[in-house]
């Protein structure tokens, strides 16, 4: 927003006073850090279906074919939500191959229609890509009404801490 002033006093008074809400307008719309965009709502969305047949596909007595669009739309999800180069560089990571592996034969196996194995190497996958997350998910749950209670109990504390153990002080979200 920009504008000249004529000289009158009331209008450049008022002139003023829009100059300043523009740039206060341009201001608040640049520094707003809470809105998502687009493809990491569509992400969300597709990694939700995703989970969504992955259970259907589980409930139905491993149904392949739920199976294998479940794994597509996690995969395609997970793609939008977190952008494609982090999403290679989380998957090239040389100190998770055998995750990597174990996940995406998974995904192989269930797309060749051997869905038990698949989503046992699937699962394995998963604990080993993201069981650094575990306890951090954990940890932030036992602020939640309900459920709180559950995750601040020692065993539950137990068995959550016992995911992704490293070097002391290096635990730290996967992505």
């Amino acid at each position: 927003c920009r504008f000249e002033v004529d000289g009158s006093a009331a209008v450049g008074h008022l002139l003023h006073i829009v100059q300043q809400s523009c740039s206060t307008a341009t201001y608040t719309a640049n520094n707003n850090n809470t809105m998502v965009s687009d493809n990491t709502k569509i992400g969300t969305g597709l990694m939700f279906l995703g989970f969504t047949f992955l259970f259907l596909g589980i409930f139905f007595l491993f149904d392949s074919t739920l199976l294998a669009l479940g794994d597509i739309l996690f995969l395609t999800g997970l793609t939008l939500t977190i952008g494609t180069s982090r999403t290679l560089r989380f998957f090239t990571r040389k100190d998770r191959i055998r995750g990597i592996v174990a996940f995406f034969g998974g995904v192989t196996l269930v797309l060749c229609r051997w869905p038990v194995v698949g989503m046992i190497l699937q699962v394995y996958g998963l604990i080993y890509l993201f069981g650094q997350f575990f306890p951090i998910a954990a940890a932030s749950l036992k602020d939640v009404p309900v459920v709180g209670s559950v995750f601040r109990h020692p065993s539950v504390e137990g068995f959550f801490s016992s995911f992704g153990r490293v070097a002391a002080g290096d635990r730290r979200a996967p992505v």
